[in-house]
């Protein structure tokens, strides 16, 4: 599948340090396959389009630009103290040009992500006139990820995080990618409105699912067909198992 055509930055979060991987280099650094975990996110990104590319540096940021200087069309963007994921966008807003219409965000501690399924994702978001549209996918052990709370009609209303959720809500299976497509307008206004009222007294990006569900806008699920594609990567365990799922889909290319 080709680049798409639609004003679409993508915005590549990559600012923290992750304390679980008991190591004190940044996390999007650690490599799975040889390459810095960073550097395939990027890669993936490039495959959708090369025209707004914006990674959000934080701790080490150095060390990460250095990682992707030799990519054509990034930009960064520095977040100075990590006030969560909501902070991180907002931090990259300003380099995003002025002639986008959708922001895709993407999460640099998750590697696996290929082009064709944000293509796909983008496509779906853009044909449904969606405001914003979430990647999620279905896990058999929900555990670590926020919970996709759902109306009635299966229309999305929030995310609820971990450490923010219910019993009955941690029961819930359909996961957050961490992942966006995000109408620019409605990002804008919805990032300004972000407040840290959580266990963890961070800015939410999952917020802005319940700003626009207040408004009665229209916000979509994309379910994902690979819930591989989007595991994260935050503990050495996890790094080992994106290397062996890595290990066995190059296998089955060659």
């Amino acid at each position: 599948m080709g680049k798409i055509a639609s004003k679409t930055a993508i915005v590549i979060l990559a600012a923290g340090l992750g304390t679980r991987m008991k190591s004190d280099m940044a996390k999007v650094l650690h490599k799975v396959g040889g390459k810095p975990m960073i550097n395939h996110v990027v890669d993936t990104a490039s495959g959708v389009t090369t025209d707004n590319i914006v990674v959000v540096t934080g701790y080490q940021s150095d060390r990460v630009r250095e990682a992707v200087k030799s990519y054509p069309n990034v930009s960064f963007a520095l977040q100075e103290k990590q006030l969560g994921t909501g902070h991180a966008v907002l931090c990259a807003m300003p380099e995003v040009k002025d002639n986008i219409d959708s922001v895709l965000i993407l999460c640099g501690d998750v590697p696996l992500l290929v082009s064709e399924t944000v293509s796909f994702f983008i496509k779906h978001h853009l044909k449904k006139g969606n405001v914003l549209t979430v990647l999620a996918v279905e896990v058999e052990n929900p555990t670590g990820y926020g919970r996709m709370i759902v109306d009635d009609e299966g229309m999305l209303i929030r995310i609820v995080e971990e450490s923010d959720a219910t019993m009955d809500e941690k029961r819930i299976n359909i996961i957050n990618s961490g992942i966006y497509c995000v109408e620019r307008t409605f990002l804008d206004r919805a990032l300004s409105m972000l407040k840290p009222e959580n266990a963890q007294g961070e800015f939410y990006l999952t917020d802005i699912i319940s700003i626009a569900a207040k408004e009665k806008l229209k916000i979509g699920l994309y379910i994902g067909q690979d819930s591989d594609e989007v595991i994260g990567v935050n503990s050495l365990k996890d790094l080992s198992q994106a290397e062996r799922i890595l290990h066995s889909r190059q296998g089955k290319t060659s």
